[in-house]
């Protein structure tokens, strides 16, 4: 094969990587929309505030270390050297889940039967309650997320495709970001066991009927603040896994909570309320943008990777604004 025609099928590869840790955001968004209509706006902070709490209690941080020592004029940063990795992220999950049992008591509870746009508000103030409480809490340096999970190209890879370009031609081989591929087996899993918790149980059934109505819901024995308390302990999951994806690949940082607006185009791909039009619409943007930055961006100056997605999302707006997999929205009048 030319290394011209290796070059694309390596671009498209790494496209489908990225495309999955899209994916990963865009799935919290998806499960909280289809359990009780609410777009949250604060997922993106939601998995960087499970980063932020995962590194602090891997690496011995005192919580709220710079206002005790503002404080008190003391001079603590740790409590001792660290957690092993398996437990912290079991007692960060139980952070997450807490942390939607207080949403749902302080937040939800009050707004049962409101209109969407004010539960869309109600998830912007929690957005940036939530960043300014982890950096508060954690403090806003940049910090290092190390769970075990293999990073760098793929020596094996290299040396397998160097021998797939035509003899003579000097091609290296491919790389491949052994970390995405991580992401890309662990994001299968999730949306096996989502699709099937969604379809196939009890809870499930109940997140979807919370969803067409909360009155009717509550009419026919369900619980609706408990199944908000689950949805969103699920989607605080889900945040926490992209959080340790996005963490070990680029570092925790403030700017991760920016990840939810890449999130954006892919709901409007695959839809608002489908588990696999999140994944097959991360695909698309993952490598259409890959695509875009390597064969257009020469031609216009480059940075053609930030903006492709918007482009593709406003024209499926124009053209089927329910997305490849969403349910079509008909009201009678």
């Amino acid at each position: 094969m030319s290394p011209d025609f290796l070059n694309f099928i390596e671009t498209v590869l790494n496209g489908l990587m990225t495309g999955v840790m899209y994916s990963l955001v865009a799935l919290g968004f998806v499960l909280i929309f289809k359990a009780s209509g609410i777009f949250n706006f604060a997922q993106g902070v939601m998995a960087l505030f499970a980063a932020l709490t995962l590194v602090g209690l891997q690496t011995g941080q005192v919580p709220f270390a710079h206002l005790i020592n503002a404080v008190l004029g003391t001079d603590v940063h740790n409590w001792g050297p660290g957690l092993p990795t398996v437990l912290a992220i079991l007692l960060t999950m139980a952070v997450m889940i807490l942390l939607a049992y207080i949403v749902e008591k302080v937040v939800l509870k009050h707004l049962v039967n409101q209109e969407p746009i004010i539960l869309f508000m109600a998830t912007i103030g929690l957005a940036y309650f939530l960043e300014g409480f982890g950096d508060l809490m954690w403090g806003a340096d940049v910090k290092a997320l190390n769970v075990g999970l293999p990073t760098g190209g793929s020596f094996w890879w290299e040396d397998v495709t160097r021998g797939w370009a035509s003899e003579g031609s000097e091609y290296f081989g491919m790389y491949i970001d052994t970390l995405d591929v991580s992401a890309a087996i662990i994001a299968l899993i999730l949306v096996i066991a989502l699709t099937v918790f969604s379809q196939y149980t009890a809870t499930g059934r109940a997140l979807r009927a919370v969803a067409d109505d909360h009155q009717a819901a509550l009419s026919v024995g369900i619980s609706l603040r408990g199944i908000w308390v689950i949805v969103w302990s699920i989607s605080g999951f889900v945040a926490l896994v992209a959080g340790i994806m996005w963490g070990a690949k680029s570092g925790v940082q403030f700017s991760l909570s920016l990840i939810a607006l890449k999130a954006l185009p892919v709901l409007i791909l695959g839809g608002f309320t489908s588990i696999p039009g999140a994944i097959v619409g991360g695909l698309i943007i993952g490598v259409g943008e890959k695509l875009a930055e390597a064969y257009v961006g020469p031609l216009v100056g480059g940075a053609v990777e930030n903006w492709f997605a918007y482009m593709v999302a406003l024209a499926f707006l124009l053209f089927r604004p329910q997305g490849l997999y969403g349910e079509k929205i008909i009201e009678r009048i």
